[in-house]
């Protein structure tokens, strides 16, 4: 795997190493040894799968508060999506800045969310499957989220919205006080 730095302090854009001959190909998408010596959490509790039916669907923008706060590895696996993150902690020089990366089928590549980041994706084709592994265990009481459309994110999604959960939309809008320490 090749390890790449991003804009946001801690988070990487993973690029497979495959090696091919006439069966296709077989790569690597997670190893312990070189997910530590990159600064990644090597070890995850849980592994999820979203399958979005049509183009434009945005989920997300998730987190879940400390002490459940979450790394995840995401990757899509069918069709494309655009993935954004945000990094909420304070200390971090990055604090408050997102970053957009193209996931798709072809190009295979992983993100890696560090703990005490917001993470949402909306979808550029039809039938988009991600899957993601996550740090630490689903918890209903720790979690929490942002709106897509927070002028205070800027973020600049490729498409209009087409789906959007109830759930999603209601998140209120940013009030940096009121963030929760992550």
């Amino acid at each position: 795997m090749k390890f790449h730095k991003t804009d946001l302090q801690d988070a990487l854009l993973i690029e497979l190493e495959e090696r091919g001959d006439e069966r296709g190909f077989f790569a690597r998408s997670m190893c312990q040894d070189e997910f530590t010596a990159a600064g990644m959490i090597p070890a995850y509790v849980q592994q999820n799968v979203s399958m979005s039916a049509h183009k434009g669907t945005v989920r997300g923008m998730h987190f879940q508060r400390a002490p459940h706060s979450e790394a995840k590895l995401i990757r899509c696996v069918r069709g494309a999506i655009l993935d954004v993150i945000v990094d909420l902690r304070p200390a971090s020089p990055s604090y408050m800045r997102s970053e957009a990366f193209l996931l798709d089928d072809r190009d295979r590549r992983q993100l890696y969310v560090p703990p005490g980041f917001a993470h949402g994706f909306q979808t550029l084709t039809d039938d988009v499957e991600v899957t993601y592994l996550v740090s630490a265990l689903y918890t209903p009481s720790s979690e929490g989220g942002l709106r897509h459309d927070d002028p205070e994110l800027g973020i600049a999604w490729p498409l209009v919205a087409t789906v959007v959960s109830p759930k999603d939309a209601a998140w209120p809008l940013i009030d940096r006080a009121a963030l929760p320490a992550l």
